[in-house]
C-alpha cells in the first residue's frame, strides 16, 4: 500500500480502499511500506536502510514465557525519544482512573443510563472521553475503567498514548479511523479495535454525521487474549483468523504537533515539530488489531436450559487466579433460541463479577424497554438482576418454537473488581431514576400447590 496516509478528510474513500490487514490473533507479523525497509536475519543492523532507526516496543517483561512474551521491532524515521520533549501538565477532567472514589450522593444500586448527549462544542476523541466506572488500581495494573466517547472533530496534529493500559474501543455511532504507529484501521459499528498499552495513535472521523459515539474499556491488567474453549474444542466463538492487524503505514509531516500521555492516572502533553506516526516497517507480535463482531460464532443449548453467559466471551484479560478475569469482553449477538421446556432469556442471578453493559444496536431480549442503543447498565457484584417484568411474562408464556434473535448486539465489560461510579456518571442527565421499577411487576405467584402448573 502507499507508504503515507493523511487525515480522513483527504480522499477518504480512496484511502479506505487502500487499507490492508493481516489476519490472525497473536501472530508474529512483518510488514514494510518501502522495499527493503525491514531488515532480514537480524533486528538491529549497524545501519538501517533508508536512514531509519531501529527500536523495540515491548508489551511484556523481557523474561516472560514464550507464550506471553510480546514485542515488536519498529523501523522509523526518528526514534521515539524525539517524539517526546519536555512535558507539561494537561487536564482531561472527565477521564478518571482507579482508584477513584468521587464525591457524589448516588447510593449503591442497579443503574441504567440513556445515551450520552451529543456535545454542543467541538470535541476531539481525546476531549470526548467520559469515564462512567472505575475498578481496581491503575498504579498496580489491576482492574479497568469503562468509558464512553462522544466527539465531532478530528485529532489532526494531536496524538496520544496510554501507559496505564490497553484500550478496547467499541463504536456505536460512526466509523472511526484509528491511525497508530503500526498502521491504520477503519472501525465501524459492530467492529471493535484494540490499541496496545503505550502505542501512539490518533482518531479521525469517517462520514458526515453530526456525532461519533461509542464505548471504551481501559484494561489496566494483563492484556486481552482469546479465552480457552475447553470442551467446545478448536472452533467457534471468536476464531483467530477473523482478527485483523493493519499493515505498516506512516505519516511524514513537519508541522507543530502535540503528544498527549496518560501515565499513572495523570495527563501530560509535549510539543514536537513532526508527526510521531513515522514507522516505515515493523515486525513482531505486539500490535493493534480490529475484529468484526458479526464473525463471532455463538454456541448454546440445543435441548434444554440456559448456559452461562461466559459462552459469549470474545476476549478475556486473565488474572493470576485461574478462571478469574480482570476483564471479560462479552457480546450477545444474533442467534437462534431452540431450547425446550426452558425459560430462554438470561435467568435472574447474583454474581461475584461486576457487569458494565452497553447496547450497540437493536434490542436486548431481557430488557425490551428502557435499554436503548448507546445506553448503559451497571450491575455490580452480588446485586440481583435479570429480565424485567414484561420480559419474564413474555418468556414464561410464549410458544417454545425455534426463534431467532436478530438485529441486536449488546456487550459487557465484566470484571472481578467492584466498579465505582464516577461523579460524571452519577450526575449525568440520562441516568434513569425509574430503572428499578422495571421489576415491580414481578409479583408473588406461589400458591403452595405441588408440581408444575
Amino acid at each position: 500500500m502507499d507508504q503515507t496516509i493523511t487525515q480522513a478528510s483527504d480522499k477518504e474513500a480512496s484511502v479506505a480502499d487502500k487499507l490492508q490487514y493481516m489476519p490472525g490473533f497473536g501472530n508474529d507479523f512483518e510488514t514494510e511500506t518501502l522495499p527493503g525497509a525491514l531488515p532480514q536475519g537480524q533486528n538491529s543492523p549497524q545501519k538501517c536502510n533508508y536512514g531509519l532507526y531501529a527500536e523495540q516496543l515491548s508489551g511484556s517483561p523481557f523474561t516472560a514465557p514464550r507464550g506471553t512474551n510480546e514485542r515488536s521491532w519498529l523501523y522509523r524515521i526518528r526514534p521515539s525519544v524525539r517524539h517526546t520533549r519536555r512535558f507539561s501538565n494537561a487536564a482531561y477532567p472527565h477521564w478518571k482512573s482507579a482508584p477513584c472514589l468521587d464525591d457524589h450522593s448516588l447510593p449503591l444500586g442497579q443503574l441504567r443510563w440513556g445515551p450520552v448527549p451529543a456535545p454542543d462544542e467541538k470535541l476531539s476523541f481525546l476531549d470526548g472521553v467520559r469515564t462512567m466506572t472505575v475498578a481496581g488500581d491503575a498504579l498496580t495494573q489491576t482492574g479497568m475503567a469503562a468509558h464512553v466517547y462522544v466527539f465531532n472533530e478530528d485529532m489532526v496534529d494531536d496524538y496520544f498514548f496510554n501507559a496505564d493500559g490497553e484500550l478496547l474501543i467499541v463504536p456505536q455511532i460512526g466509523t472511526i479511523r484509528v491511525f497508530t504507529e503500526m498502521g491504520v484501521m477503519d472501525v465501524e459499528p459492530l467492529e471493535i479495535c484494540l490499541i496496545p498499552r503505550g502505542m501512539m495513535f490518533k482518531v479521525l472521523r469517517i462520514g458526515d454525521q453530526k456525532v461519533w459515539r461509542g464505548y471504551i474499556c481501559e484494561n489496566y491488567g494483563a492484556k486481552f487474549t482469546l479465552p480457552d474453549r475447553g470442551p467446545i474444542g478448536a472452533n467457534c466463538l471468536a476464531n483467530p483468523r477473523d482478527f485483523k492487524t493493519p499493515v505498516a503505514a506512516y505519516e511524514d509531516k513537519e508541522t507543530p504537533c502535540r503528544v498527549h500521555v496518560k501515565w499513572c492516572g495523570k495527563f501530560y502533553v509535549t510539543e514536537i515539530g513532526h508527526s510521531p506516526l513515522d514507522v516505515v516497517a515493523w515486525h513482531g507480535n505486539y500490535a493493534p488489531f480490529k475484529y468484526d463482531l458479526r464473525t463471532f460464532s455463538p454456541v448454546g443449548a440445543i435441548l434444554f436450559d440456559h448456559p452461562d453467559p461466559s459462552i459469549f466471551t470474545v476476549l478475556t484479560a486473565p488474572t493470576e487466579a485461574a478462571g478469574t478475569a480482570n476483564v471479560d469482553f462479552v457480546i450477545f449477538p444474533p442467534r437462534w433460541l431452540v431450547a425446550e421446556h426452558t425459560f430462554r432469556p438470561p435467568w435472574y442471578h447474583r454474581n461475584i463479577m461486576s457487569e458494565f453493559m452497553g447496547l450497540i444496536h437493536g434490542q436486548y431480549d431481557a430488557k425490551e424497554e428502557g435499554f436503548v442503543p448507546g445506553g448503559i447498565s451497571l450491575h455490580n457484584m452480588m446485586l440481583p438482576h435479570g429480565p424485567d417484568a414484561s420480559g419474564f411474562e413474555k418468556a414464561s408464556n410464549s410458544e417454545l418454537k425455534p426463534v431467532k434473535l436478530d438485529h441486536t448486539m449488546a456487550f459487557m465489560f465484566e470484571t472481578r473488581y467492584p466498579q465505582q461510579v464516577t461523579k460524571y456518571a452519577a450526575e449525568l442527565e440520562t441516568l434513569q431514576d425509574n430503572y428499578l421499577e422495571c421489576w415491580d411487576g414481578l409479583e408473588r405467584k406461589f400458591d403452595g400447590t405441588p408440581g408444575i402448573k
